[in-house]
């Protein structure tokens, strides 16, 4: 069966005037329009294609690539409004619809949200829901300190950055953490903080414990290498200076310090740490 909303692997049928007809094993069809259809394509060929529903709600399919598939969490962009809802850039040349009664609050041309992609059940068409709440997972969280997930980047709101944790749980990345610039709709790795008793997840951007101190160390290595071998801050740095230069607590700095110095790597000076070459 042809799944609306999903990559499907069809092979070529006939080659038409509008485009290649693509079958399924049990023979069912949908058009791949001309402008998608390979260069020398012929009768018996496999495509992988996303299949998705035309302005006229008919299948059809496509080898550009969807920034989101049904039954997936994406942070868009609003195109457009009219009188039925918000329509979202899916990266197809059809936009994708939120209807006004899938939204929290009313959408904006240019702004982006977090949404929810499912199947219409009547009108067979992808749609896109706002209340992601109802699509959360916040029971049996089946997620481990210090593992590492995949990241759906969403709204920024008064403690740090709205995430989605591998297609099913809410996370927040603190303001406080972030060394980055985070970029709605942004797909990332990170690492599990601490699951709360709410269902939320606290998230990291950077690994946690022992590799975090690796990194740490790695970190200060590399800025030393660029600095000609010498850093003007050392133990006894304020935590503003030390995160400004580096991007890390004072506390994590001076643990990898204690790394580089009992492996011979650096030198600790008054004012400055320099680098044993």
């Amino acid at each position: 069966m042809i799944e609306i909303g999903r990559y499907n692997t069809l092979s070529i049928a006939r080659i038409v005037p509008p485009g290649a007809i693509l079958v399924d094993e049990e023979d069912s069809e949908v058009l791949l329009p001309n402008k998608y259809v390979p260069e020398n394509a012929k009768d018996g060929d496999e495509l992988q294609v996303f299949v998705y529903t035309d302005s006229e709600d008919r299948p059809v399919a496509t080898t550009l690539t969807p920034k989101v598939m049904r039954n997936e969490f994406a942070c868009l962009e609003v195109k457009d409004v009219n009188n039925i809802g918000a329509f979202m850039d899916m990266g197809l040349e059809k936009d994708l619809l939120v209807p006004f009664s899938e939204q929290q609050k009313n959408m904006r041309p240019g702004q982006w949200h977090m949404v929810y992609v499912y199947l219409d059940q009547i009108t067979k068409r992808m749609a896109a829901s706002a209340k992601i709440h109802y699509y959360i997972e916040s029971e049996n969280i089946e997620l481990e300190s210090n593992e590492e997930v995949d990241l759906i980047v969403g709204e920024t709101t008064p403690l740090g950055t709205a995430v989605i944790v591998n297609n099913k749980y809410q996370g927040l990345v603190y303001e406080n953490e972030v060394f980055q610039e985070l970029l709605k709709g942004e797909k990332m790795r990170g690492f599990v903080k601490e699951v709360r008793e709410d269902g939320k997840v606290d998230i990291s951007l950077r690994k946690i414990g022992m590799d975090q101190l690796e990194d740490g160390a790695a970190k200060i290595m590399e800025r030393l290498q660029l600095n000609n071998g010498k850093l003007s801050i050392h133990d006894k740095s304020s935590p503003e200076e030390i995160q400004m230069m580096l991007q890390m607590s004072k506390k994590n700095f001076k643990r990898s310090l204690g790394i580089l110095y009992k492996q011979k790597l650096v030198l600790l000076k008054d004012n400055s740490i320099q680098l044993i070459k």
